[in-house]
């Protein structure tokens, strides 16, 4: 008729976690209030009838099928090929599919075959399918993420005075 509720039970100890595991096997899950498994949330979808002024920010993913015109940084951005986004993307990992105008961020970039991007690719790995069109730079770099970007030292050109005539 009742059942013994694992509410009071405690949990694993700390020897008996992770830190005795290795691999894969090693990776956590996290949980909810109640201790069953949080699902990973759904990624953000912005629709193709949809337009969008601003910047987005998340620590999800997003998938652009619409346009969209300020600054994207995401875990994930995937942009459809329809989509439009006319800004930088920063994110871990960047598919495009459609149009981007301005400069990507990403540690794994891939641009597919129906991929066009217009300014500078700074990434960790990338990815070009045949049939993309790319116009800009890429360069490659250890940490594209972070936020100050590497400029080239500028020095003041000498002063020249003119010869004293005597």
């Amino acid at each position: 008729m009742f059942s013994k509720s694992k509410i009071n039970e405690p949990g694993p100890k700390a020897s008996d976690t992770d830190a005795t595991k290795t691999g894969d096997a090693a990776k956590s899950t996290a949980t909810d209030a109640s201790g069953a498994p949080k699902a990973k949330p759904a990624a953000s979808v912005l629709s193709s009838d949809l337009l969008i002024t601003g910047n987005l920010k998340t620590s999800g993913d997003i998938k652009v099928e619409g346009q969209v015109e300020g600054d994207i940084r995401a875990h994930l951005l995937t942009v459809g090929e329809g989509a439009t986004v006319k800004g930088e993307v920063v994110a871990d990992d960047v598919v495009v599919n459609g149009r981007i105008v301005g400069r990507v961020r990403g540690l794994k970039v891939r641009l597919t075959s129906t991929a066009r991007v217009e300014g500078d690719i700074i990434h960790k790995t990338i990815a070009i399918e045949s049939g993309a069109h790319f116009e800009g730079s890429v360069q490659r770099q250890d940490d594209p993420l972070a936020t100050g970007a590497k400029k080239m030292p500028t020095t003041a050109a000498p002063e020249v005075k003119p010869a004293a005539k005597g």
